[in-house]
């Protein structure tokens, strides 16, 4: 870590003498390309030259340890070497996260996709619950939301249910919600009182962006129809909903959330390239390392990852073998304890893998 360290901070200094010669000073495109790359390397150079100033220190308190005979001073000394020793394990810590590159598509806007597993009318419902957590979510950070497909049942649940989420590091956060969430609790149905457990399957998919994936439009099957969403008459008379088939792996894509075909089959573009991007991502990192996936833990949707328990007030996270008591805010979009503690795991096990492959020189 020390030798990265190094490297950055030389480059930092050589940047700031950089900006400082007549011959780039006049020339803006190169200020801003030797600014950016500054700014980008700043926390990393001055917390390299803290962490040079806290060893200094260390050494000069550990010294006087060794050769001091007065016991105040011995005292004193030890109380400074303690704190300087606890203070350069934190920073040592801090800068260690901040060399792991940054997923490039945390800041990307995302695509959501909640199904129903087993347990008809309650599995529905459970759906339906888990996508007003996710909406409630991303109203509490000032994120939009907007449906772009849905198939509702008779008594307020999703059989599916798809939307989109756009706003500023939206897949950093959410990226984590991938796998099998499962319910227990007594149906309102049930007249015995037993406890039934459903699921909902969830996929959250960076929206991906036309040069990252090619369609060829003679893979497509489109089908039109009517429309049961919102938009009155108009949408009723008219077959503007827009059903994307893609030929080669048999995805299925459906909007009804736009007025016009173009605009719908438009939408449903958008939605099949992400699940291709996220198909062959999920491929390429598989052949590179079967641990290496795009979500904590394998990621795939077979993966229960949760548990929502309400007999005992209870969310269970599989992953971190996190419990809360606090089901029905966290059913209200109180995600961060979970979030939060996921994002550190990631942090921790790219950390680990990053400082292997550094000892062994992959």
């Amino acid at each position: 870590m020390l030798d990265k360290l190094r490297e950055i901070s030389a480059r930092y200094d050589e940047l700031e003498a950089r900006l400082a010669q007549p011959e780039v000073a006049v020339n803006p495109e190169a200020v801003r390309q030797i600014a950016q790359e500054r700014a980008e390397l700043e926390p990393l150079a001055s917390g390299y030259k803290r962490l040079l100033a806290i060893s200094s220190q260390l050494e000069q308190a550990q010294d006087m340890l060794r050769s001091e005979t007065d016991p105040e001073m011995l005292e004193l000394a030890k109380a400074e070497s303690d704190s300087l020793i606890r203070e350069k394990e934190r920073l040592e810590h801090e800068l260690e996260l901040m060399l792991i590159p940054p997923d490039p598509l945390d800041e990307k806007d995302v695509i959501v996709e909640i199904r129903a597993g087993p347990g008809g009318e309650e599995a529905a419902l459970f759906a339906a619950e888990l996508a007003r957590m996710y909406m409630r979510y991303a109203e509490n950070r000032g994120w939009e939301t907007e449906i772009v497909s849905s198939n509702e049942t008779g008594i307020g649940g999703y059989k599916e249910i798809v939307f989109t989420v756009r706003g500023r590091g939206a897949y950093s956060r959410l990226k984590y919600e991938s796998g099998v969430h499962r319910v227990q609790r007594v149906p309102k149905t049930e007249a015995s009182g037993r406890i039934h457990t459903s699921t909902a399957t969830v996929a959250v998919l960076p929206e991906a962006e036309d040069v990252q994936v090619e369609i060829n439009p003679n893979d497509l099957i489109m089908e039109v129809f009517r429309s049961s969403g919102p938009g009155g008459q108009h949408m009723q008379k008219n077959s503007t909903a827009v059903r994307l088939i893609h030929k080669p792996t048999g995805m299925v894509v459906s909007c009804q959330s736009e007025r016009s075909q173009v605009q719908n089959r438009a939408r449903c573009l958008s939605i099949l390239q992400a699940r291709l991007y996220a198909l062959e991502r999920e491929k390429r990192d598989s052949a590179l390392d079967a641990e290496r996936r795009s979500q904590v833990g394998t990621a795939e949707r077979s993966e229960k990852i949760r548990t929502y328990n309400f007999p005992q007030n209870r969310v269970t996270d599989h992953r971190l073998g996190l419990t809360s008591h606090r089901l029905a805010e966290v059913l209200d979009g109180s995600l961060d304890e979970f979030i939060e503690a996921l994002i550190e795991q990631e942090q921790m096990q790219r950390l680990s893998r990053m400082l292997a492959e550094a000892a062994t020189g992959t």
